[in-house]
């Protein structure tokens, strides 16, 4: 009985104490809502009401009439700055940065904000100023990344591979991939330049840095072309088989111009048909049947297209056949109308049906696999018809594989 009694005391006592909470946790919440000013309601209320521009302008209302509202400008200039509004997120954030009573690790995020509005304004050298000023601090790494962004946009590729070292010590990451294509690009700028000597040593780094990297054995091979050492060109591109049979159309062209210009294009057309019987088919087939035909003539380049349809069928093997089918009437035509003796009294020429046919189908294919073929890149999907070392859509680098999307079956 003693226990009821007890209970019966405590309850009045529980539910009094849960009233005063709960008043003092309303007239804490009214404090609250009564500090901030009428434009913070209206801007969330446009943005549940998916009115972002009215909801902007009403923050920014916030904004000037309370300035301590940091977090407020920020978001405002990043949205400013996904808009493309790069002007209003540069004000806002200079406003930020040049605040004498901001803590500095704010001033540090109005700093990095500011140089991603320069460099998306395209204003480079007041990017790099601005994140020039965060080598040290929590925004130090995130700075470098931007700036190596910067360097990439602007071509300056030795300071990019700078960039990317620092960014290796301080992040713990693998830069060599990056590293070994700045040494890459400056090869090739130096070949353009005719300064062979800097070119070959800045392969020789980009091999050092990055031992698969396919690029710099290709680009070995042009500096020996460049010299007039076909012979060399021609071991580097012929020695990417063995490194990365992959990336051998891309040296396809190259390989048979300097069997050519060795007078060896039998090697060549054996080198191709060897080629042809693997999987690398489908990326060679244009090379082979273009080598094929001028070596050959449009008889063989036909047969060449028919045993490749036999081994291994494709919309491009068909198209290629029906090319040099095409190709072959029309010097049959050519040769007969030369040995013809002139009608008497002119007349006009005959018109072989069976050509017209071939000619028509060829052109019909060449306008269904004109543009299927396309590169395509791993990380963002963009799709081109030239393969490209870095990305024009996500510019990551080595995410092109070297074989088309579409096999063009």
């Amino acid at each position: 009985m003693m226990f009821e009694t007890w209970w019966l005391l405590a309850l009045p006592l529980v539910f009094g104490l849960g009233w005063m909470a709960a008043r003092f946790d309303l007239r804490q919440l009214i404090s609250e809502q009564g500090a901030l000013p009428r434009s913070y309601f209206k801007g969330l209320n446009f943005l549940l009401n998916e009115q972002p521009d009215q909801a902007i302008d009403a923050f920014v209302e916030v904004a000037r009439l309370d300035p301590e509202t940091t977090e407020l400008h920020f978001a405002l200039g990043a949205l400013f700055r996904r808009r493309g509004e790069t002007e209003r997120a540069i004000r806002v954030h200079q406003n930020l940065a040049t605040r004498p009573d901001l803590p500095e690790p704010e001033r540090e995020h109005a700093l990095y904000e500011l140089g991603q509005d320069f460099l998306r304004a395209g204003l480079l050298d007041r990017a790099e100023e601005s994140l020039r000023r965060l080598m040290s601090g929590p925004y130090a790494a995130s700075a470098k990344r931007v700036l190596l962004e910067l360097y990439e946009v602007e071509k300056e590729w030795q300071k990019a591979i700078e960039a990317a070292r620092e960014l290796q010590a301080l992040d713990q990451q693998d830069y060599r991939v990056q590293i070994a294509q700045f040494c890459c690009e400056l090869a090739q700028d130096a070949l353009l330049k005719k300064r062979p000597e800097d070119a070959v040593e800045w392969l020789r780094r980009a091999t050092q840095e990055n031992p698969a990297n396919v690029r710099a054995p290709i680009l070995l091979g042009d500096v020996s072309a460049a010299g007039g050492d076909t012979e060399g060109a021609l071991k580097q591109w012929l020695a990417i088989e063995a490194q990365d049979a992959a990336y051998v159309p891309l040296v396809a062209d190259k390989v048979v111009k300097a069997y050519a210009a060795l007078g060896e294009q039998g090697k060549a057309l054996e080198w191709l048909h060897g080629l042809l019987k693997g999987n690398l088919a489908p990326e060679l087939l244009d090379t082979a049947y273009r080598t094929e035909l001028e070596v050959n003539g449009p008889v063989a380049a036909a047969t060449l297209m028919r045993e490749q349809l036999r081994r291994q069928p494709t919309l491009l093997a068909l198209t290629k056949y029906f090319e040099a089918q095409a190709a072959e009437n029309q010097a049959a035509q050519k040769q007969s109308a030369e040995s013809a003796e002139p009608a008497e009294g002119g007349g006009d020429a005959v018109i072989d049906p069976q050509a017209q046919e071939t000619a028509a189908i060829r052109d019909l294919l060449q306008l269904r696999t004109r543009n299927l073929a396309r590169y395509t890149c791993r990380e963002c999907g963009f799709r081109a018809r030239l393969f490209y070392w870095q990305c024009p859509g996500c510019n990551r680098w080595e995410t092109y594989a070297p074989r088309r999307s579409e096999a063009l079956g």
